[in-house]
């Protein structure tokens, strides 16, 4: 793909293959938008609970997090280390990508020196370093880079573009047109067979070299193993020459007191989510048995995080993407549920919570059903948090009620209907259907470029929340519009018979009447409607 241009990550459309539509879940040939921030990630708290997330659908991993060396990371990993980070990266600004402009290349980021450094000592005066590995990557090249690396703390090391050179890369930062000519940043299947010439055993020659050269800067120094070495910063000196005599190196070589190395594998949360362990205990028997469906009950509270998540991962471990048949485990919550409900739920899981969620209510959700209904029904009453359905690709999340802002932000699958929504919603969307049986707030389809919607639209007034930079909203009571009228006529009735929605059997009694004042709203180079989902579109 080469280097995105724009604030954070636009995909041109040409750049999208069949292939990298197939891996991000959207349209060939339509330009993806990324959001320059990560919508989940708003806060250190926020931080933790997407390490918390990724914990839970898979125990077995460790959650690295990757910061940039900058004044005050040190006050940044400390809180990474909190938050229950099992590593830290501290990344430098020699390295990267060479398709990124020349400007960014010379002048954006800081040497990995000063952050790593910061890092180390900040750790340890908060008494955190045991808990977290340190990494460090940015331009290392030969084992003095990695020898001061080990001194100024790093535990681990990581090479770019220098193990590239080593497979032929010859440097001409033309990564983004996909006419490497080399064969190594194509697509082009005819460059990559014909002209790359790397192999294997370069690379394991690079590193054992590498390794051999770091052996004989530790026999000069004295040390034995690495572990010795790391966090060593007292045995660097800075050479006397005039230009090294203008700086004061101080702050990089300060060695704080403490623990040099992590003491553990796996920074476990405090939170062991007995709540969904005691589930998946109840659940193993249709995981292992498919054949016999089940049902569970239980009563929900906020400190219930992530709910779903860990049963999603015991099931992709069996049965992969494909997930068990619909409605293998029906669980039936009450109550008001934690954060991430239903996270990276998988096909076979249907969710049914009487009461209310919180924040990211489905995020990264891959299948089954999530339906959430209270007795305080309708736009009136919120029934769901913030930024909904992030980065799902399938799925059905079904709310009675409103939910708050950036609903379906980064969509690449799920059907979902809801009866209001805050600001921001479908942003970035590139795949799935949306519909809202209310009010919305502004900016409505920012940077959508797949999927479609459908909004109720009853005082007139959505129009001018619409961002109309890629999306258009056209009516649907024309003659053009007959298969969206009947699909949305479609969606209504399961959506009812699912939540029992008085504003939805109110709109079905009068469908005639009622579908003026529907709204689709659709990318503006989208040729083909996704509305035949169970025929795969």
């Amino acid at each position: 793909q080469g280097a995105k241009p724009g604030e954070g990550g636009q995909l041109p459309g040409h750049k999208v293959t069949a292939l990298i539509g197939k891996l991000r879940h959207t349209v060939p040939g339509v330009t993806l938008i990324s959001p320059p921030p990560h919508h989940d990630i708003y806060s250190i708290e926020d931080l933790a609970q997407l390490i918390y997330d990724i914990k839970q659908v898979n125990p077995k991993a460790r959650v690295a997090v990757k910061l940039v060396s900058t004044v005050g990371v040190g006050t940044i990993a400390a809180g990474v280390a909190k938050a229950y980070a099992d590593k830290i990266i501290i990344s430098g600004g020699d390295g990267g990508t060479g398709a990124a402009p020349l400007t960014s290349i010379k002048f954006a980021g800081n040497p990995w020196e000063i952050g790593l450094s910061e890092a180390h000592n900040a750790l340890k005066a908060n008494n955190l370093r045991k808990l977290v590995e340190v990494q460090t990557d940015g331009g290392l090249k030969t084992g003095l880079d990695v020898v001061k690396a080990a001194l100024l703390g790093a535990e681990s090391y990581a090479f770019g573009t220098g193990v590239l050179t080593i497979v032929g890369c010859k440097m001409l930062r033309i990564c983004h047109v996909n006419k490497c000519s080399v064969g190594i940043a194509t697509q082009n299947d005819k460059l990559r067979e014909e002209f790359f010439k790397g192999h294997v055993d370069q690379v394991v020659n690079f590193f054992t070299l590498l390794a051999e050269d770091i052996r004989s800067i530790m026999a000069e120094l004295g040390f034995k193993t690495m572990q010795e070495m790391i966090g060593r910063s007292d045995i660097l000196n800075v050479i006397d020459n005039d230009f090294a005599s203008k700086f004061d190196f101080s702050n990089i070589l300060h060695q704080e007191e403490g623990v040099n190395t992590h003491q553990q594998k796996f920074n476990f949360p405090f939170d062991d989510n007995a709540f969904e362990k005691d589930v998946l205990l109840e659940a193993q028997t249709a995981i292992k048995h498919p054949e016999h469906p089940i049902r569970i009950k239980r009563e929900i509270t906020n400190i219930n995080r992530s709910f779903g998540a860990l049963v999603s991962g015991e099931i992709a471990q069996y049965y992969g993407d494909e997930g068990l048949k619909p409605d293998t485990i029906k669980i039936d919550l009450e109550g008001i549920a934690g954060q991430a409900f239903g996270a990276f739920l998988i096909h076979g899981v249907s969710i049914y919570l009487k009461g209310v969620a919180n924040d990211y209510i489905g995020k990264g959700m891959h299948g089954g059903k999530i339906i959430i209904t209270s007795k305080n029904e309708g736009e009136s009453y919120s029934a769901g948090g913030n930024t909904c359905l992030y980065g799902a690709t399938g799925g059905k999340l079904y709310i009675s009620g409103s939910v708050g802002e950036r609903f379906a932000v980064r969509n690449s699958g799920a059907l979902a209907i809801t009866e209001g929504t805050g600001d921001n919603a479908c942003e970035y969307m590139t795949g799935g259907v949306v519909v809202i049986l209310g009010r919305t707030g502004i900016n409505f389809g920012a940077g959508m470029t797949g999927g479609v919607s459908f909004v109720y639209d009853e005082d007139h007034s959505f129009v001018e929340n619409v961002n109309r930079e890629l999306v258009e909203a056209i009516r649907i009571d024309t003659d053009e519009g007959d298969e969206a009228r009947h699909f949305l006529k479609r969606l209504l009735k399961n959506y009812l018979v699912e939540t029992g929605s008085k504003k939805a059997e109110e709109l079905l009694d009068n469908y005639r009447v009622e579908v003026r004042n529907f709204w689709l709203i659709r990318p503006k180079n989208l040729t083909k409607l996704p509305l035949n989902l169970e025929n795969g579109d």
